[in-house]
């Protein structure tokens, strides 16, 4: 039995955050009393609980202006374990983007809505609609389990994807909140109508004996402080990775007898994408294989790892709070060990695991019992009407003529499903009237394969565009392919506005991650599967030069791939430095001397600054960290050199086949070394 405990015991004091939750009377306070107030806007310290509440607070940022107040709106995001959204609560929503919204629905990489441009004065008429039309909103943010993610595919004679659904919500409603502040605040102490819970999830929210609840407390899994920080949990079924299982802080697979029934789950636990720039501290993970668990005791598996990031995880620097962080400093088998504890008896070994592959289940499909399903598109979530492209139209006149629950995808897309055949060609017509294209072939796979985040203007944390522009993005990098003669080549690309990683451009083939204005980080190297990090290529790349940086990678990408090689096994299997090589020599043979500087036109310079720490060898890839990095205080500098010393170093970095910069560190550490002897 482990004893729980309170915020960790340490010498450095909790966070802020921590004296909120303990303050806020299970998550009412301030945001009851401020919910009353005639303002726009809510206190710092309400805004770190209202976010358990599943919103947070913004502004729009094209609208600021300097010396006059923000332009507030609140975004929330709904709560659909495994990405179900009945037609009730669609309605709903779609009706709530037109009242209070900015006529947009966004859908999630965690296969939750949001909805951005909602002012204080409507938040919690919106919430209220959301909870008495089949939603939710509580535990969508904070420091809690947040929507728990599975396969979309409705595949109704695949038992395994059934059980996916089914422990995906299971597992939901056992780490919901049980505070009744959340009904209190927006349906005045009303307990909406909602489906029944599990029996067997109710025994065990209860159950105690190790250590895992806390007794005489509202929050018998959580406690008065709940998480230390967000804690993100994933479902799916052996070889199916569209959840990007890798990336969460639990991950269960499946696994079932050769008669197709569940006999329990594989579990890892660890990963993470959240980072902090210029803060080698905070790193991108992959999660680990911990152990085998029979169904039975799931639930007790599930308690056991979370109690152990609720008793150990850091309270004092939130940048440190995730699991991935534990795991990291105790290692795999202190946590494992501690897990054990927690359950109470001996870990089952990890079962045997077919290789994951990336779906996306576009389409018109089969789902196995006469009934069909739909996959669509969604280009970077954003389901909205412009121009001839009526997208949400097409979704509102869809649900509204057959009443058609949906499946929202962690690629954010969207599935319609269980549609009887008779009604194919109807639902075709509408999408085709509206402009919205069903064949995932006719999508440009570049689009098909790519994610970005909202970013600007409605982001607080957006360092820089992404949604906004990542169009644009994907056409130069199409039009670039097309230019070096890689015209029907494509790869995942994602695209982020700061380095917490919500659209998860770590596990991309080509990454941008924004690190300043119109500038990012490049990431470089994921499998297609999304089973293997990227590596950081280049720290600072502005968006007017993609073109110059990325064409050498792909020039050689051309030259050096081996057969039906993808372009992120290309890049991990020959490495930065190989890259570097080329890309330097590449430039160099198309700059003009007479502008020559040491790093010619920011290429070698750029791709200097980008290196990974320690972490990253001692971790087999399932660790990332950026270990230097260019800041405002620890610049590099410009050196001028002559255009007969360039011309020198140009034909020696040929020969020797090294990059120019090494060259020119080389040679000056050599003379200052000799300077310092004399």
């Amino acid at each position: 039995m482990v004893k729980s405990a309170t915020p960790t015991s340490t010498s450095r004091k909790p966070s802020k955050v921590e004296g909120l939750k303990e303050r806020s009377n299970f998550l009412r306070e301030p945001v009851a009393t401020e919910l009353l107030q005639d303002t726009n806007h809510f206190t710092e310290d309400a805004v770190q609980i209202l976010k358990f509440h599943g919103s947070y607070q913004q502004d729009n940022r094209d609208n600021r202006v300097k010396g006059q107040e923000k332009d507030y709106q609140f975004m929330l995001r709904t709560k659909n374990p495994g990405g179900l959204v009945p037609p009730q609560l669609y309605l709903t929503l779609d009706k709530l983007a037109s009242e209070y919204g900015n006529e947009t629905l966004r859908a999630t990489t965690r296969q939750g809505f949001q909805m951005h441009g909602i002012l204080k004065k409507n938040l919690k008429s919106a919430i209220a609609a959301i909870i008495q039309n089949m939603g939710s909103t509580l535990a969508a943010c904070g420091d809690v389990n947040r929507n728990v993610m599975a396969p979309p595919a409705p595949f109704k004679n695949s038992p395994e994807y059934q059980y996916a659904w089914e422990y995906a919500q299971n597992i939901a409603d056992l780490l919901t909140p049980q505070t009744g502040g959340y009904y209190e605040l927006w349906l005045d102490g009303e307990k909406a109508i909602s489906a029944e819970e599990d029996p067997k999830v109710k025994e065990a929210r209860l159950r105690n004996g190790t250590g895992t609840i806390i007794h005489d407390n509202p929050e018998p899994i959580y406690g008065t402080y709940y998480l230390p920080r967000k804690f993100k949990c994933a479902v799916t079924v052996p070889g199916d990775n569209s959840v990007d299982l890798f990336s969460q802080d639990l991950s269960l697979v499946v696994i079932t007898n050769d008669n197709k029934e569940l006999e329990g789950f594989n579990v890892y636990a660890g990963g993470g994408l959240g980072r902090t720039h210029n803060k080698e501290e905070t790193f991108v993970r992959l999660a680990d294989p911990i152990c085998y668990v029979a169904k039975d005791d799931v639930y007790e598996i599930v308690k056991a790892i979370v109690a152990a990031q609720r008793d150990y995880g850091d309270r004092t620097d939130r940048r440190h709070a995730r699991l991935k962080y534990l795991i990291q400093d105790w290692g795999v088998d202190k946590f494992r060990s501690m897990v054990e504890k927690y359950f109470g008896k001996s870990l089952e070994p990890f079962k045997p695991l077919p290789e994951f592959k990336y779906e996306d289940f576009l389409g018109w499909q089969e789902q196995g019992d006469g009934k069909l399903f739909l996959g669509i598109s969604v280009e970077n979530g954003r389901i909205k009407d412009e121009g001839s492209f009526q997208l949400r139209t097409a979704m509102r006149e869809i649900v509204q003529q057959f009443n058609l629950p949906i499946r929202l995808t962690p690629h954010h897309n969207v599935i319609f499903y269980d549609i009887e055949p008779n009604n194919q060609q109807a639902i075709q017509e509408i999408l085709n009237r509206c402009g919205v294209q069903t064949d995932p072939n006719a999508i440009n796979p570049f689009v098909r394969y790519s994610m970005a985040c909202p970013a600007m203007p409605t982001c607080g944390l957006a360092i820089t565009e992404s949604e906004r522009v990542m169009p644009s993005v994907l056409k130069r990098i199409e039009t670039l392919l097309e230019k070096v003669g890689l015209e029907n080549e494509h790869f995942i690309t994602r695209m982020t506005g700061c380095p917490n990683g919500c659209a998860r451009p770590y596990l991309a083939e080509l990454g941008f991650v924004g690190s300043a204005p119109e500038s990012y980080q490049v990431w470089l190297g994921a499998s297609p599967a999304q089973t293997r990090l990227a590596l950081p290529y280049m720290e600072r790349l502005p968006i007017n030069d993609l073109e110059t940086q990325l064409e050498p990678i792909f020039v050689y990408f051309k030259q050096s791939r081996q057969a039906g090689e993808s372009f992120g096994d290309f890049c991990d299997r020959v490495g930065f430095d190989t890259l570097r090589e080329f890309a330097t020599n590449y430039e160099s043979q198309t700059t003009n001397v007479e502008d020559a500087t040491d790093d010619s036109d920011g290429l070698i310079e750029a791709i200097a600054d980008s290196t990974t720490g320690e972490l990253t060898d001692a971790s087999n890839g399932k660790v990332v960290a950026i270990g230097n990095t260019t800041t405002a205080a620890n610049r590099r500098n410009r050196v001028s050199i002559k255009d007969s010393v360039y011309s020198k170093l140009k034909a020696t970095a040929l020969t020797q086949g090294k990059p120019i910069s090494q060259l020119v560190n080389e040679a000056l550490e050599a003379y200052l070394q000799a300077q310092s002897d004399s």
